[in-house]
Parts: structure tokens; C-alpha cells; sequence
């Protein structure tokens, strides 16, 4: 089976989220909220472990590859934009990161390089690259599970939120983290 087929069938599972997704707003071109004031915190929380779910079933598949386990959803008004887990062995390509490609996806479905009202979830902490894309992205919020004290950017070796940045994101992290954090130690121990 192919990358896209695998990846399409898995985002298949997660299409009907049965909890209620965040009011998006339009502040005025190109500003957009993601507004969770009705949603009750459990709701919350149980909402963004689905979504979380499905990024850790992308993670997994990446395995069949021969990928750093690590994969990512892009949600917009609960609805799954876009899909996909780290590419950087099997596209032989660098910037094929989860996030990367999830943000690149993103942008040609909405037909814009901002991504307004959109939640990005990913199983491991953004990289300084990935990062990047996120804030030029304009992604508002951030979903991730595993802290990466090696690399990540989000609190692992700097914090990108305590930058005087143009652009704020909301930042949510330790979703699921054992999962993501075994599924990726179980990787690095058969790779050694």
C-alpha cells in the first residue's frame, strides 16, 4: 500500500470527531479565533486525544517506512484538513518533517499560505524548522504529545512563545505523551 493510501484510510477512522468543535471566528482579514469559550474542558481534553489518536496511528504507520515515528493533523472547524507523518527517509528529502508537509497540504487545500481558525496536532514537540513553518503558517494553535528536550522549540531547548514573534500560538502540550514518547523509544531501541 502506498503513503497517501495508508494515510487517507487512517484519517477515514477520525472523520466524524463526537465531540464539539471550537467556534472559528473572522476578526477581519486575515485574523481569525479559535474560540473554545462554549466547550466544557473535558470536552476539551477529550477532543484533542482524538485528534492526537489519529496523529499517533499516522506515527505508527510512518514505521512501515523506515520513519522516525512522528505524525501530524491539521483540524479546522472539526473537520481534518490534512494528514501525513515524517517523510525524510522514504522522500529523501530533509524538510520532510510531519508538521512540514501537514502545513504544505493545508495550504493548498485552503488556497493560502495562512492557515486561520486551523489546530495543529503533532506527536512530538516542533522542531526549530517545523517551528518556523507554524509561525509563518499562522497556525493559532498547537496541539503536541512528547517534549523533545533535544530539538524541540516549544519548551525542549528554547521557547519559540517567549519570542517577540509577530504571531502568538496557543500552545498545548503533553497530549497523549506516554504513547508518543514509547512509540518513539521502541523505535530508537530497535534502530541501536
Amino acid at each position: 500500500m502506498n503513503r497517501e493510501q495508508i494515510i487517507s484510510d487512517i484519517v477515514s477512522l477520525y472523520e466524524n470527531c463526537p465531540y464539539p468543535a471550537p467556534a472559528v471566528h473572522r476578526r477581519g482579514k486575515p485574523h481569525t479565533t479559535v474560540d473554545f469559550s462554549k466547550i466544557g474542558e473535558s470536552d476539551k481534553t477529550a477532543r484533542d486525544e482524538y485528534y492526537m489518536r489519529c496523529a499517533l496511528d499516522l506515527a505508527a504507520a510512518s514505521l512501515e517506512f523506515g520513519e522516525v515515528p512522528v505524525g501530524a493533523v491539521m483540524v479546522r472547524g472539526g473537520k481534518i484538513v490534512a494528514a501525513d507523518f515524517n517523510g525524510r527517509e522514504s522522500e529523501k528529502n530533509a524538510l520532510y518533517h510531519a508538521e512540514v508537509a501537514v502545513i504544505g497540504k493545508t495550504c493548498r487545500a485552503m488556497g493560502g499560505w495562512r492557515l486561520p481558525g486551523c489546530e495543529l496536532y503533532v506527536t512530538l514537540e516542533p522542531c526549530i524548522m517545523c517551528t518556523g513553518a507554524i509561525f509563518q503558517a499562522r497556525v493559532p494553535r498547537l496541539i503536541f504529545g512528547a517534549a523533545d528536550p533535544k530539538a524541540g522549540f516549544f519548551g525542549g531547548i528554547a521557547n519559540a512563545c517567549d519570542m517577540p514573534l509577530n504571531h502568538k500560538i496557543n500552545v498545548k502540550s503533553g497530549v497523549l505523551a506516554e504513547e508518543a514518547s514509547r512509540l518513539l523509544e521502541e523505535f530508537f531501541t530497535k534502530k541501536r
